[in-house]
């Protein structure tokens, strides 16, 4: 499918999204309202306007830890959702999962209220900073907080707003002082098409893949999207792309075709910055870099060692791009690889939640098959000669439909999976479409569990010290980690 990827365009988009002047000014907004503030976009993007000294109220489907922590920043959230929650406000923000009948959204249109995506809010709290925008079919969360992490501990103090909490800054967004050397990180989610709207003066493509095919329909439609992210950036501005994933090399091709500045990683020879030598041991990776590049009539060169306090080539691969981002930020390459240092991981994302008797449960977000292979082989990595179990839920329907398949054949890499009945999300059932096509598609390993209890307790029950188990998914699977735990538990004082 990479080879479908289209010709570059350099202009701003068509039908996926409305073209626009320029980032909108907080000022203009007045009181913010969120409808469904309690997702990570919305409440990353309500954290920053609250730092920034605004009015901000929301409104979500139930309680939750997040919609807890805004109110005791200052948020007014009302649960449920009514349309009584927006008298008194001056903007609207939405996601793309916000339907025309919701009555806040439905109230807000009758005011003739200013309604604005998610994105777009965003945009807003970014002032004149320098902007990192960091894309990617999966990848993002992790790489965006990398580099945040980085340019912090080179000492610039960057506002970030990303996908998940990250370790040792306990948030998922901050603002930071805006002045001459501001940067923001941004995690620039590409499901909906709404991520041309950064203007990013680096962007960052870890790889591109089909998918959320429910809303761009086909693989042709989600490359293009990615094309005119880069048409995006500002004068100037600099890729940043994974040489390894085809789509993402073919699209630093076709870039630097349009006379754009790229640089390029990843463990092929080809690569600007070139990762080889990589070794793993428990939750420490070490590996050699090599880097040759010029940009922006800069010269980069050189030789080092890298060591990262989290498992994975993938996390390499993510490390070499928070690398390149760091050397941009004018900062020299060993300061750069002192930084790396300092990340010690995000919520979710291989994430320890306990240790029993020499079992480590861990929990990822990983919901697209390339993730889950990924995630697996972390898990492998650690569980370093024993055996791994694997607890997943699918997430969509019709991400189910596309790659049932492939989700097969990662989850095949664990002794033994579990697989829980779809995560609807935001989707209507498909007729057809059950976790059954992936526990039917051929591999022994793969199992069908419609009673997620009774598969966290063969989990249990199987699991000997030494042996890794990871709860993997997008959906609610991640409450079964402390489960899986107090099981675990449980055997080791009968």
């Amino acid at each position: 499918m990479h080879n479908q990827l289209m010709n570059l365009d350099l202009t701003l988009p068509g039908p996926l999204n409305p073209p626009f002047a320029d980032r909108p000014q907080l000022a203009e907004l007045g009181r913010v309202h969120f409808v469904g503030i309690g997702g990570a976009g919305m409440s990353a993007i309500a954290r920053l306007m609250l730092q920034a000294g605004m009015m901000v109220s929301g409104s979500d489907a139930r309680e939750s830890a997040g919609v807890e922590q805004l109110r005791q920043l200052g948020a007014r959230v009302s649960v449920p959702q009514d349309a009584a929650n927006i008298e008194g406000v001056d903007t609207v923000v939405i996601s793309t999962a916000i339907k025309e009948d919701n009555p806040e959204l439905a109230r807000a249109r009758e005011l003739g209220l200013r309604v604005i995506h998610r994105s777009e809010a965003l945009a807003a709290t970014m002032h004149d900073a320098q902007v990192v925008a960091v894309a990617g079919t999966h990848g993002k969360t992790t790489t965006s907080s990398m580099i945040a992490v980085v340019i912090d501990a080179l000492g610039y103090q960057p506002s970030f707003a990303v996908g998940s909490q990250i370790a040792g800054f306990d948030t998922n967004a901050r603002l930071s002082e805006q002045g001459q050397n501001a940067w923001f990180v941004a995690e620039a989610d590409e499901s909906d098409g709404s991520f041309v709207r950064y203007r990013p003066d680096v962007a960052v493509v870890t790889n591109v893949e089909p998918d959320h095919l429910d809303f761009y329909g086909s693989a042709e439609n989600v490359f293009e999207a990615f094309n005119r992210f880069l048409g995006s950036m500002r004068e100037d501005g600099v890729v940043v792309t994974c040489v390894d994933d085809p789509g993402a090399a073919q699209l630093s091709e076709r870039a630097r075709a349009a006379g754009l500045n790229v640089v390029t990683y990843g463990e092929a020879e080809s690569a600007d910055v070139r990762i080889f030598g990589t070794t793993s041991e428990d939750v420490d990776c070490r590996s050699s870099l090599a880097w040759d590049f010029a940009v922006r009539g800069q010269r980069f060169s050189g030789e080092g060692s890298m060591l990262l306090h989290v498992p994975g080539l993938h996390n390499q691969l993510n490390a070499a791009a928070a690398f390149i981002c760091g050397l941009l930020t004018g900062s020299s390459a060993d300061e750069v690889i002192a930084a790396l240092t300092h990340f010690r991981g995000t919520d979710r994302r291989f994430t320890l939640r306990g240790e029993v008797n020499g079992i480590k449960v861990f929990d990822d977000y990983a919901h697209h098959p390339t993730e889950v292979e990924r995630a697996l082989e972390a898990g492998r990595t650690v569980a370093a000669g024993h055996n791994l179990y694997v607890l997943f839920q699918p997430h969509l329907f019709s991400r189910t439909r596309e790659f049932f398949q492939e989700f097969a054949a990662a989850l095949s890499q664990a002794d033994r999976s579990y697989v829980m009945d779809i995560y609807p999300a935001r989707e209507l059932p498909i007729p057809g479409v059950t976790s059954e096509l992936i526990t039917e598609a051929g591999y022994s390993e793969v199992h069908y569990a419609p009673d997620a209890p009774a598969a966290v307790a063969a989990i249990a029950q199987q699991a000997m010290p030494g042996d890794v188990v990871m709860t993997v998914g997008a959906g609610n699977v991640t409450e079964y980690g402390a489960e899986i735990v107090t099981a675990l538990n449980d055997k080791a004082q009968a």
